[in-house]
């Protein structure tokens, strides 16, 4: 395994950029097969989606459309409990199949907002798709339709994800070890 230091924090390889990508395309085959003959819009959550819905995009083999919105609730290695609006959706969402496409699913919270400004949008169908997530820290109910894994509650940077803005460019998922 190997092991990366970001500011004052040490990781250590937890989940492999192979099982990533595998892990990935199931998701994408469930979801081709899911919205075969329908044209669903991608809505990925940024920032820590993109590496994610990136891959997952070039898996599709469906007609679709992708479009971004950023929301936040962490600051370090913990959540806020508060969401901010950042950026807003610029796609007519309106009679769609919409997808919404995170990296990881923690507390529930956000995800559970950000649904609750979608359905303002009016759209045919709301579905969630996370990289991650972390069924033990979940505080809210949610339909999670497509999650490429579950993992436990640890602190985790690499694809996509990060530490005060680092280590998103990391091809491994990487978990923080305690000292």
């Amino acid at each position: 395994m190997s092991r990366v230091t970001i500011k004052d924090k040490t990781f250590e390889t937890s989940i492999p950029e192979a099982e990533i990508q595998k892990r990935v395309k199931a998701v994408a085959d469930r979801i081709n097969s899911d919205f075969q003959g329908r044209v669903p819009v991608l809505l990925s959550v940024l920032n820590g989606s993109f590496v994610f819905a990136a891959d997952l995009m070039r898996y599709l083999n469906i007609e679709c459309e992708i479009s971004f919105v950023k929301m936040a609730s962490y600051e370090g290695t913990s959540s806020t409990g508060k969401v901010r609006k950042l950026i807003g959706v610029n796609t007519d969402l309106k009679g769609r199949d919409v997808i919404i496409v995170e990296d990881i699913v923690d507390t529930g919270v956000t995800m559970k907002n950000m649904l609750g400004m979608l359905k303002e949008y009016e759209p045919a169908s709301l579905h969630i798709c996370t990289l991650l997530v972390k069924p033990e820290k979940l505080t809210v109910p949610l339909n999670i339709e497509y999650c490429a894994m579950e993992i436990p509650n640890d602190f985790i940077v690499g694809y996509g994800l990060d530490y005060d803005q680092l280590g998103r460019n990391l091809r491994d998922i990487y978990t923080v070890v305690e000292d």
